[in-house]
């Protein structure tokens, strides 16, 4: 007797863009809802389609491009590429968005580009970010980026997926961010390679849309293709008024079939930090605290969003950055810029010492905006610290939660921040 079992969240978005019975390690053509590619990857993609004799995009609705990486324009090279992505969306119809509207994963949710049950693809590492909001998303390459821009079609191999569970309850003092980096911790780089990871558990369920945007967006940091969560009344509100679509949230179904299961006590997890240069070389706040910083940074597509400036401006509200310490934030977007300012967030960070620069990847990326020097140390609410992420290959890159950075620009060295919270 065959017994067939049911779908992961990946296997049922696969079945329904392809029109099979998608099943782990099938070989699909899939359509995909929307394209995106940033300033660093849409040159390349521009190129490739030309070089296709393709002068139209399958749906101008359906791609965008995004300038977050260098923006605004350091250098006159990198100003040429932006004029082409002007020009691009010029001749096309396709949306550009211009220097200070924020990173691209942050962008394209927020503008209701998917919605969930989506199938997306993005020419960035951390596409995968929207697995938050239950899309499949994924990062491409620029030419297969440009191939499903062209045909608004892609081919996948579906992949297995990994269950993870959070169960029990944060600390206060503790953040997403460092159950995503516990979990990298656990199972290192290379964890889940071309698997789909499945967030789950009381913890998930308890965070806001912006938390789980964390986790969902360093899945590829421990090799996965997505970071799928549930949609759920918290993830359909956070969509309401953002798209004219009709979200199709996908669940799994209950006898899914995983390649792994992990289950994780978030009751026991302190604050994290990803000592350098991997992202995996984790180690509770203990073993590193008081480790000298000279500049943190809190933002990027991690830990730009809302969220993360009220976590900061609540630790730094009636304080000051340490004299040694450069402290950087860079806003997700340019809505989250101007509801932080609404909110008081800003005013309290810049009186606080915070030096504020133009919604997008900031230090994050190493093209300009932050670089540090030779032999700094740096606490960053980044998704990587490997050698020359920020622009300097002789610098030290130290990961942590917004709380963490907080803490720590106010004491010059690294600092729990539960402290903060008695």
């Amino acid at each position: 007797m065959i017994t067939i079992s049911g779908k992961t969240i990946a296997e049922k978005i696969f079945s329904a863009h392809s029109g099979t019975d998608a099943r782990a390690a099938d070989i699909v053509i899939a359509d995909v809802d929307f394209v995106m590619g940033q300033d660093g990857t849409s040159p390349l993609a521009i190129r490739a389609l030309a070089n296709m004799g393709v002068e139209q995009v399958f749906d101008p609705e359906k791609v965008a491009l995004v300038i977050d990486h260098s923006s605004p324009s350091p250098i006159e090279g990198v100003s040429a590429l932006h004029t082409m992505m002007r020009e691009f969306g010029a001749r096309t119809g396709v949306r550009v968005y211009d220097i200070g509207e924020g990173v691209c994963h942050q962008v394209v949710p927020e503008h209701g580009h998917v919605v969930p049950g989506d199938l997306m693809v993005g020419c960035d590492s951390h596409t995968c970010t929207y697995g938050a909001v239950n899309v499949f998303s994924t990062g491409v390459g620029s030419t297969d980026g440009a191939a499903a821009m062209a045909s608004g079609k892609l081919w996948f191999r579906v992949p297995d997926t990994m269950k993870v569970t959070y169960t029990g309850e944060i600390q206060p003092g503790v953040f997403s961010k460092d159950l995503v980096l516990y979990l990298a911790g656990k199972i290192g780089v290379d964890g889940a390679t071309y698997e789909a990871i499945e967030f789950h558990g009381p913890v998930i369920d308890a965070l806001s849309v912006d938390a789980r945007m964390t986790i969902s967006n360093m899945a590829i940091e421990v090799g996965a293709k997505a970071g799928l969560m549930k949609a759920d009344e918290k993830t359909l509100a956070w969509y309401a008024g953002r798209s004219p679509r009709t979200p199709a949230p996908v669940d799994p179904d209950a006898d899914a079939v995983y390649a792994s299961e992990i289950e994780i006590d978030a009751s026991a997890v302190g604050p994290q930090i990803a000592k350098p240069h991997a992202v995996d070389n984790v180690s509770p706040i203990e073993d590193v605290e008081g480790t000298p910083i000279a500049q943190g940074f809190v933002g990027t597509c991690t830990n730009g969003r809302l969220e993360d400036l009220a976590i900061a401006a609540e630790i730094l509200g009636g304080r000051r950055v340490h004299p040694d310490v450069r402290f950087i934030v860079a806003p997700a977007s340019k809505q989250i810029y101007l509801d932080a300012m609404v909110a008081g967030y800003i005013q309290t960070l810049v009186e606080a010492g915070a030096a504020v620069v133009t919604p997008g990847c900031g230090p994050c990326v190493g093209t300009h905006n932050g670089v540090p020097s030779d032999g700094e140390n740096v606490i960053s609410t980044a998704n990587r610290n490997f050698k020359g992420r920020m622009g300097n290959s002789n610098a030290f890159i130290y990961l942590g939660s917004p709380a963490t950075v907080a803490a720590s620009v106010i004491e010059g060295k690294i600092t729990d921040p539960r402290k903060y919270f008695g």
